[in-house]
């Protein structure tokens, strides 16, 4: 079984947007339950940015503290929700990764740029869709620079709720069924 850190915001901590008060899905609904053949160790924190400089050494101790066969980074849904431009966000994941790709060593690193938004409670704004769909671009652009892996769950059809962000129970197993063909293609490319 391959172990697998995850690292991203409340659609990898598995945010139930129906619950009263911010439940979440149960773990054989969230994505991070759903890889076949690996067991994913959720570090999803509701509203989390791309962390800062100071925020690094939470990421470090992880990787320290457990013998992890990949990492998958998938932010910058909140830093678009509070006004970031996708080029200000690129700028600060850039930063994230080069600290990873040290933290981590030889562990692949895949790099996912989320969903873009839909029209909804949390996003009414024609703005903040169309920063989100730029979003893959300029993450794709980092992963042409830096040697890392990409994929964009943008293309695998994951189902939003009625808030235009999180994602249905449907999403998340649209999610984990594209992010499992992403793991294995990067296994037989690394093996």
């Amino acid at each position: 079984m391959r172990r697998i850190l995850c690292i991203g915001d409340s659609n990898t901590w598995g945010f139930d947007p129906r619950s009263y008060g911010g439940g979440r899905y149960a773990s054989d609904v969230r994505w991070t339950g759903r890889l076949p053949g690996r067991e994913a160790f959720n570090d999803g924190i509701n509203g989390r940015a791309i962390p800062s400089v100071r925020e690094y050494p939470d990421t470090e101790r992880l990787l320290r503290g457990e013998p992890f066969d990949a990492v998958c980074v998938m932010l910058g849904t909140n830093d678009l929700l509070r006004g970031s431009s996708a080029e200000a966000a690129g700028m600060a994941m850039a930063d994230y990764l080069r600290f990873l790709r040290g933290a981590a060593g030889d562990i692949p690193i895949v790099l996912i740029a989320p969903p873009p938004f839909r029209s909804g409670e949390w996003v009414t704004s024609a703005a903040q869709i169309a920063e989100s769909e730029k979003l893959a671009g300029v993450y794709r652009a980092l992963f042409g620079r830096s040697g890392f892996f990409f994929a964009d769950a943008g293309l695998w059809n994951v189902e939003l709720s009625f808030d235009g962000v999180h994602f249905t129970a449907e999403g998340h197993a649209a999610f984990a069924a594209g992010l499992s063909r992403t793991l294995r293609d990067i296994e037989r490319y690394t093996m």
